[in-house]
C-alpha cells in the first residue's frame, strides 16, 4: 500500500457523530394524485426487517396508510394484520401482484432470493418500490431490476439505512471536498464472521449458529430434514430456489443468508452497508477487475472469512482506485500493524494528503503534517428522517430517492462480483455492457435456473 509514513501524520479532528436529523429539505409534500391524499402502501414480508417497515408506516400515518400485507408465515401475518386491521392479507405475493390497482408503493423484505420476483411485477405496474438489501440474489437479477426500474420511471430505494445517516453524509462530504486529495486506495473491513468456518473459529467469533445452538451444522449440511412449522408455507418460502427439506438452519432469519441458494453471505449483506460509503464517496460504478480470496469455497455455504479486491477506472476528474474488502478474521495490513485505530469495522480512505477512517459512528481525519490549514466542508447532503420515510416523501414529491436502484444496483452488482470471483478462484474482468466476465466458470455464477412455476 502506498501510505505516507505514520510519523508525518497528526491527528486533526475526531468527528463521532451523534444521532438525530434536521428537517428533510423536500418541497412541501405534494402528490401527483392529490396534495391531501395518502400513499397506499403494501408490505411483502412483515416479520424481521418487514416489521421495521410497518413501524415506519405507522409513524407516517398522516401521509401513508397500509392497505395490503403479505407473508408466508401465518403468525407474522396475523400479528401485522392486528396492527393494520383495515389491510387485506396475502400468503403469496404473486396473488397480491394481481390486485395492485389501489397500491401506490410497495415495501419488499423477503429473503433475497425472492427479491427480484417481488420487485419486478410492482415495477411493471408502475408502483414505487422500496426493497431491503441486497437488491437481488445475483448479478443477472440485479441487471433486470435496474432496467425495469429505468423503464418504469418510478421512485425506488434500497434499504441501506446508513445511507440516510448524518455520519455517512459528513464522511462523503469530507472525501468529496478533496480534504485528503485524490484517493487511489480504500480498505473496508467488517468483523462479522457468519458462514463456513471451523467449529473453534465459530465459537471464538460468536457465529450466529453458535448462539442458535446449531454448531453441528456450522461446516456441513444436515442429512435429514425436520417437520415444517405449521405457520410456515415452506414451498412458497423456497420459491424459485431448488427444493430442499425444511430445517432450523434456515429459519428464522437471518440464518438463511449463509447459503448460496438463498443469498451470498456477509459479502453481499454487510457489503450493502459498509461498501456503500466508499462507493458513494468515490463515485464508483462498474469495476474493471475483481478478485476474491479465502478458504476453498463450499458448494452450499458462503465463507465466514474472505477478501476481495475491485479495481475502478478514471471517473471524470477522479483517479483510478482499488477497493479492498476484508471480513471476519481478515484485516488490512495497516490495521494488523497497529498503524491505525483498531476499529472492529470501518473504511480507510488513503489519499494524497492524508487518510480518513470511517464507520457507522463517524470518522477520523488524519492529515499529512505539511497540510497547514483545514476547513471542514459545508454540508451539501441533506439530513432527513428515516430511510423509509424519505422513500415515501420522495414518491409523493416526485423526487429521486437517495439510494435508488440506479445507484444501489451498481453497488449490489459490485458486491456480488466479489463473491463470484471468490467462488471461481480467478481474477475476473467485468464487461458492464454484456453483463459477463471473461471467465466461463464465473459467468455460470451470475444467474441460475429457476424452479418450475417461477420466472422473472
Amino acid at each position: 500500500m502506498n501510505i505516507p509514513p505514520v510519523t508525518r501524520r497528526r491527528f486533526l479532528q475526531r468527528s463521532l457523530l451523534a444521532g438525530g436529523a434536521s428537517v428533510f429539505g423536500f418541497p412541501a409534500i405534494t402528490s401527483a394524485r392529490s396534495p391531501n391524499s395518502k400513499m397506499n402502501v403494501a408490505c411483502i414480508a412483515v416479520g424481521g426487517r418487514g416489521g421495521s417497515h410497518l413501524g415506519e408506516v405507522k409513524k407516517m400515518s398522516e401521509i401513508a396508510q397500509m392497505v395490503a400485507l403479505c407473508d408466508v408465515n401465518s403468525r407474522s401475518l396475523e400479528a401485522a394484520a392486528a396492527q393494520f386491521p383495515g389491510a387485506r392479507t396475502y400468503k403469496d405475493f404473486r396473488e397480491l401482484h394481481t390486485k395492485m390497482d389501489d397500491i401506490d408503493a410497495v415495501f419488499v423484505a423477503t429473503t433475497e432470493h425472492t427479491h427480484a420476483f417481488a420487485i419486478l411485477p410492482a415495477l411493471r405496474a408502475k408502483k414505487h418500490v422500496y426493497c431491503e438489501k441486497p437488491l437481488t440474489r445475483d448479478v443477472h437479477e440485479c441487471r433486470v431490476v435496474m432496467e425495469e426500474a429505468r423503464r418504469a420511471d418510478v421512485i425506488t430505494q434500497m434499504g441501506t439505512q446508513m445511507h440516510s445517516a448524518p455520519a455517512y453524509h459528513r464522511t462523503v462530504e469530507l472525501i468529496q471536498s478533496g480534504a485528503i486529495g485524490q484517493v487511489r486506495e480504500v480498505h473496508t473491513w467488517v468483523s462479522r464472521a457468519w458462514g463456513m468456518q471451523s467449529r473453534s473459529e465459530a465459537e471464538a467469533n460468536g457465529d450466529l449458529f453458535v448462539k442458535a445452538g446449531l454448531l453441528d451444522y456450522i461446516d456441513k449440511m444436515p442429512v435429514n430434514g425436520m417437520p415444517v412449522p405449521p405457520e410456515v408455507d415452506w414451498d412458497l418460502w423456497i420459491g424459485p430456489a431448488p427444493m430442499r427439506p425444511y430445517h432450523d438452519i434456515y429459519l428464522p432469519g437471518p440464518r438463511w443468508y449463509r447459503y448460496w441458494s438463498f443469498a451470498n453471505g456477509t459479502m453481499s449483506d454487510l457489503g450493502s452497508h459498509s461498501n456503500d460509503l466508499p462507493f458513494w464517496a468515490l463515485k464508483l460504478d462498474h469495476p474493471l477487475t475483481v478478485e476474491g480470496y479465502g478458504a476453498p469455497p463450499h458448494p452450499e455455504i458462503a465463507p465466514a472469512n474472505m477478501r476481495a479486491i475491485w479495481t475502478y477506472g478514471q471517473r471524470g476528474d477522479l483517479a483510478p482506485v482499488t477497493h479492498h474488502w476484508y471480513q471476519g478474521s481478515e484485516k488490512p495490513k495497516i490495521w494488523t500493524e497497529g498503524k491505525i485505530p483498531q476499529w472492529k469495522d470501518g473504511s480507510l480512505f488513503i489519499g494524497e494528503r492524508g487518510m480518513v477512517i470511517a464507520n457507522y459512528g463517524g470518522h477520523l481525519l488524519l492529515l499529512d503534517d505539511k497540510v497547514q490549514e483545514f476547513k471542514r466542508p459545508a454540508k451539501t447532503i441533506e439530513d432527513g428522517p428515516s430511510h423509509q420515510q424519505q422513500f415515501i416523501e420522495c414518491a409523493r414529491a416526485g423526487k429521486k430517492a437517495p439510494c435508488d436502484f440506479s445507484y444501489s444496483g451498481l453497488l449490489t452488482i459490485a458486491n456480488h462480483l466479489g463473491g463470484v470471483a471468490y467462488r471461481s478462484g480467478k481474477k475476473i474482468t467485468w464487461d458492464s455492457v454484456t453483463g459477463k466476465t471473461d471467465d466461463a466458470g464465473a459467468n455460470a455464477l451470475l444467474q441460475r435456473d429457476y424452479r418450475a412455476g417461477w420466472k422473472l
